[in-house]
């Protein structure tokens, strides 16, 4: 049987979908979120290993920890303060959402927003076992936030933004729902350099975020063409050859043969960028 390719957002959208949902129903079951070659790509080292460190999670829910797949730790490099409103995109089992809560206390909120049913279920159990109140969590797509405008002080996502078919559209979103002076601070990963066709096309490392990656160039870029300023990124992981085996094998792909070419080509990142106080 052939590796599945991709076809279109939709397509797309629907094995993400699917995937993470796997991935909740696992966790919520005693296991991990990664398991299987799908996941892989990552869940597996060196993406998603070693983001947070034992203080930050001492005491919140194991599952919450459990279901993390994201590629860096946007709480500890966005500067949060108390009473700010906090919303992370795509936010899986709720551990950043939690973090973020934590950061701006009870006179501040935390919203998480996710498509995905489990994870959602997952995330409102990880909220209740934590015990904290300044949370809510969203069903709904990045492309559409269910969030009225001027109405968020900091955007946080963790290696989420990049799964999207349609990150124009997640940009425009954010940058919308953002109060002026509002703030984007996302972990996600990007590409320097040219990329093999068969790794931009391949749903496995699609959804294993990696195909979908933006070049940092065009991730400036686009954000500067939605109206943000003080745009940066700043490379917090870079991933070589031998890290690139494992996920590259896992979705078909002749790890021997590609691997040197996307060597030093991937990185997870932490993306800055503000909203302009006047337009």
């Amino acid at each position: 049987m052939s590796e599945p390719r991709m076809t279109n957002g939709a397509n797309i959208k629907e094995v993400v979908k699917e995937k993470y949902g796997e991935a909740a129903r696992r966790v919520s079951s005693g296991g991990s979120s990664c398991c299987g070659p799908a996941a892989e790509a990552c869940c597996g080292d060196p993406i998603t290993s070693n983001l947070y460190d034992a203080l930050q999670t001492s005491d919140l829910p194991e599952e919450a920890l459990l279901a993390s797949l994201g590629c860096g730790n946007p709480t500890a490099l966005a500067k949060l303060s108390p009473g700010e409103v906090v919303l992370d995109l795509g936010s899986g089992g709720g551990i950043d959402v939690l973090l973020s809560a934590r950061r701006v206390g009870p006179s501040g909120k935390a919203y998480g927003l996710d498509m995905t049913d489990e994870m959602l279920a997952l995330a409102n159990e990880n909220k209740r076992k934590a015990g904290i109140r300044n949370v809510e969590f969203l069903k709904g797509e990045i492309e559409h936030i269910p969030l009225p405008d001027d109405s968020i002080d900091v955007i946080i996502s963790n290696c989420v933004i990049n799964l999207s078919a349609d990150k124009d559209r997640v940009l425009h979103e954010a940058f919308r729902v953002l109060r002026p002076g509002g703030r984007f601070a996302v972990s996600d990963v990007v590409t320097r350099g040219e990329i093999q066709p068969e790794i931009r096309q391949s749903v496995l490392l699609w959804i294993g975020c990696v195909a979908g990656a933006l070049d940092e160039a065009a991730y400036l870029s686009k954000l500067s063409q939605v109206g943000f300023e003080s745009i940066s990124i700043e490379p917090t992981r870079i991933y070589h050859a031998n890290d690139a085996r494992e996920f590259l094998s896992s979705a078909g792909i002749d790890a021997g043969a590609v691997a040197p070419e996307v060597d030093g080509r991937f990185m997870s990142a932490f993306i800055r960028a503000v909203k302009p106080v006047t337009k």
